[in-house]
């Protein structure tokens, strides 16, 4: 056995000694804030190694290949079986995280709806074309194709991939990204179901929409919220959070992402998006940067803010007079003030301090599009 298959191998056993909890116990047993990562990560804090930064996070999901899993298939969409050194390693990476953060929970990206070139053979049936044969963009930004979901034949072979993927017993679930609700999308679903089987975690990104037809088959909304500019957008994204926390198939695991304006620096947009995460759902939340960057997508800070320290919630939301919205956790509360409110006043019956000024008291000011967690320490 080679010297680096050798230490995957043991590292591997030395880690992950015993079983991991089970995923449904992972989602519930975690504390608040909760953070996901969207394939890359956050920029290190001082004294972090990248397993650490990554194990920050409560939920990561990534390409296959990002944990080292490999093929030696010669097309990726293709890929039924890896190698026995890629299991390994990835193995190990999975338990590097747990070993940090016993409730992360790690998705798999599976490619159904676009690809880039070499994905499959060029001359394969399930590439979506025009009326003159040519190859029909659908991500312009990565110069991926189209693939054909509407063919039950492309359905199958992506259930097989996830099927394969799962079975190498280094993922939670998937994760299906450009999700459009409606037909070929609820065959799709079913066909993974069976495949992958009720356990397994799925998550797809609708963006800022609800699901009603494929819902009850989902696990979670990846909410890329790329449209946040006005009040009405910000009220769509609260109302599609709280239709996903009701009406998703449990363990329910929607995360919540909004970009920066600026640059990362926009702090009172990071807390908006995380106490409205907060206070709408059980979800994970992620302030990031925006696609249009010519930097890797969704690359992110690692603020204070995120740091543990709420603990649990204690109570759901609920609408204040004002019309911001509140919640109870064991160690404090979160308040967020929708866009478009005016200033509100956060008033406690003991002192807290405020996560966003550092300051304690018994009465705080929260702005419009804005948040801040405040704990009894």
């Amino acid at each position: 056995m080679p010297l680096r298959m050798l230490i995957v191998w043991w590292f591997t056993i030395f880690v992950a000694i015993g079983d991991d909890a089970p995923v449904e116990k992972r989602v519930s047993s975690r504390t608040f804030p909760s953070v996901f990562q969207a394939w890359h990560g956050a920029r290190a804090v001082d004294g972090a190694d990248p397993v650490s930064m990554q194990a920050m996070h409560d939920l990561v999901f990534l390409h296959p290949s990002m944990v080292g899993l490999q093929s030696e298939a010669a097309f990726e969409g293709l890929a039924f079986h890896f190698t026995p050194a890629g299991i390994a390693e990835a193995k190990a990476k999975r338990a590097a995280l747990l070993a940090k953060n016993p409730n992360l929970v790690l998705l798999a990206e599976i490619r159904y709806r676009d690809a880039p070139k070499g994905f499959i053979p060029e001359d394969a049936p399930w590439w979506k074309r025009d009326s003159a044969k040519n190859f029909i963009i659908g991500w312009p930004e990565g110069g991926y194709r189209m693939l054909d979901v509407d063919q039950p034949e492309w359905r199958e072979q992506v259930a097989r991939r996830a099927k394969a993927v799962m079975d190498t017993g280094v993922f939670d679930g998937i994760m299906l990204d450009c999700w459009i609700d409606g037909e070929p999308r609820l065959q799709l679903v079913l066909r993974l179901r069976e495949a992958i089987g009720n356990q397994a975690l799925v998550m797809v990104n609708s963006n800022d929409l609800p699901i009603p037809l494929t819902g009850p088959h989902i696990n979670g909304l990846y909410m890329e919220c790329w449209r946040t500019k006005s009040p009405e957008d910000w009220k769509r994204v609260s109302e599609t959070l709280r239709w996903a926390e009701t009406n998703l198939r449990a363990p329910r695991i929607n995360c919540l992402e909004t970009w920066f304006e600026k640059s990362r620096q926009d702090l009172p947009l990071m807390r908006a998006v995380t106490t409205l995460s907060l206070t709408h759902s059980n979800g994970y939340c992620l302030f990031a940067d925006p696609n249009e960057l010519p930097t890797s997508d969704h690359l992110h800070d690692w603020y204070d803010f995120w740091n543990k320290g709420l603990g649990q919630p204690t109570a759901p939301g609920f609408q204040r007079p004002d019309q911001a919205w509140e919640r109870p956790f064991s160690n404090g509360n979160v308040v967020y003030n929708p866009a478009g409110s005016a200033p509100v006043t956060v008033r406690f019956d003991r002192p807290r301090r405020s996560r966003a000024s550092g300051l304690m008291g018994t009465e705080h000011r929260v702005g419009p599009n804005d948040g801040d967690i405040f704990l009894d320490k």
